[in-house]
């Protein structure tokens, strides 16, 4: 099972100029990241610039598209950052969901959200499903050493 914890942006996070953290929690996210690695669980983690540098591509029910650039107003509804982990179990990835650190820092208000992946066999069987497969497949062989 894999799971998505999702960083919430905040007003802090969006304002940034450049990527800044204080050493104490770059510190304890390298900890963290490094025990999940360690209990071979991690799949990937990283954190994301502030909207102003991003764009959204809207799709309207006409069949246009039209693209947005940031910032985007509700910094609340966005993502400063993600980990990817791969787990046994829901209670698993609660676990250690509980266990990440405050992403703002000690003492400031902050949130994660934790979302299951959907794997490709939760759909049911089609031929596009096995394209998808396939490219999934040839990914992975890639990604080997």
């Amino acid at each position: 099972m894999r799971f998505m914890i999702i960083v919430k942006s905040c007003a802090e996070f969006e304002a940034e100029v450049t990527p800044a953290a204080p050493e104490e929690l770059m510190a304890e996210m390298a900890a963290y990241h490094e025990e999940l690695a360690r209990a071979g669980v991690l799949l990937d983690g990283s954190g994301l610039h502030p909207s102003r540098t991003g764009w959204r591509v809207q799709y309207g029910t006409d069949g246009s598209t039209r693209v947005v650039d940031g910032p985007f107003a509700e910094a609340k509804e966005l993502i400063a950052g993600y980990t990817l982990i791969q787990v046994r179990s829901r209670e698993e990835a609660l676990e250690w969901s509980r266990r990440f650190p405050n992403p703002a820092g000690r003492g400031k208000e902050a949130v994660i959200e934790l979302r299951q992946l959907i794997e490709l066999d939760e759909f049911p069987p089609s031929e596009a499903l096995d394209k998808f497969k396939q490219l999934d497949a040839q990914q992975q062989a890639k990604d080997l050493p």
